[in-house]
């Protein structure tokens, strides 16, 4: 969902020269997006279509500015098998400032959780953080 509101929010701000892209720690052999994270774009608004999973890689990382996690854990990861990339590692959630951090989720940690085979419900509150990280994020670029 990060990818698509951050695209989306970049588009409306039209800001053209920023790709974004994402990847996942674990191969999904190209799955689509979940269905219940394509809901709650189009109940917002934003394009849910074409998305494919993809493995995080050399390539990406080399040529990527900027590389946001969704959970402290994935930061680490990433920084351990690909520690030139430290300097371009950040968290999503650390955008907020941390009094933010618990707001909606009630989740006081550096993370936005997976809402993966939850309800709904999950989805939104993960919307949400994700929406008010990017919001945050916009600021920057």
């Amino acid at each position: 969902m990060a990818e698509r509101v951050l695209g989306s929010r970049l588009k409306r701000a039209g800001i053209n020269e920023v790709e974004v892209s994402s990847a996942s720690l674990l191969d999904m052999h190209g799955a689509p997006a979940d269905i219940m994270a394509r809901q709650i774009l189009r109940e917002n608004g934003i394009e849910d279509e074409g998305h494919h999973s993809q493995v995080v890689n050399e390539v990406m990382i080399g040529e990527a500015d900027l590389i946001v996690t969704m959970e402290m854990k994935q930061l680490q990861i990433i920084g351990d098998q690909y520690p030139l990339a430290m300097d371009k590692l950040r968290a999503l959630k650390s955008y907020l400032p941390e009094s933010d951090y618990g707001k909606i989720s009630g989740d006081i940690s550096g993370d936005i959780k997976d809402p993966y085979r939850q309800s709904v419900f999950y989805y939104r509150l993960c919307f949400a953080e994700i929406s008010l990280a990017i919001k945050e994020l916009m600021k920057c670029i």
